[in-house]
């Protein structure tokens, strides 16, 4: 009889609860966060919006996904740092109009200590396209991702 192959589905579960309107507060794992909005929009600011945990996901989803890719590759991959901007439509927060791409533009500006030639460096940053879900999900939608690389061969 052959091995069963694991299953390739995983389910993730997380649990919240909702403190205030602009609050809530996350359960994952033996992990705990919170998403607020700002005081200006009614929020405590005592984390991130839900917005803003989007492109934090990109970005923790780009180091996640980029150290396996280096990994992979066999190059040297660490110092990872990213910035990021993002052009936003605010009109469906705002309840005015249904937008099919909220995020309209993500420009990343990463940099990393690496000794991966310009070659790999540039498959990193389609394979990234290609297996990072976050990236795969917004690109879906029809956010426009740059990226920009500095890398730092020393």
């Amino acid at each position: 009889m052959a091995d069963k192959k694991p299953s390739t589905i995983f389910t993730m579960k997380l649990s919240s609860t909702s403190p205030t309107h602009a609050r809530t507060d996350i359960s994952v794992r033996d992990v705990e966060t919170v998403v607020d909005e700002p005081e200006v929009r009614g929020g405590t600011n005592l984390g991130p919006s839900p917005t803003e945990f989007q492109l934090a996901a990109l970005v923790s989803c780009t180091n996640v996904i980029g150290n396996r890719l280096a990994g992979k590759m066999g190059v040297d991959w660490h110092g990872l740092s990213i910035e990021v901007e993002a052009d936003f439509d605010r009109r469906g927060v705002l309840i005015e109009k249904e937008i099919d791409t909220p995020f309209v533009a993500v420009r990343m500006a990463i940099s990393v200590d690496s000794n991966a030639t310009d070659e790999q460096i540039q498959q990193i940053s389609d394979d990234l396209a290609r297996y990072c879900p976050i990236e795969k999900t917004m690109t879906g939608s029809g956010t426009m991702i740059t990226k920009t690389w500095t890398v730092n061969r020393g």
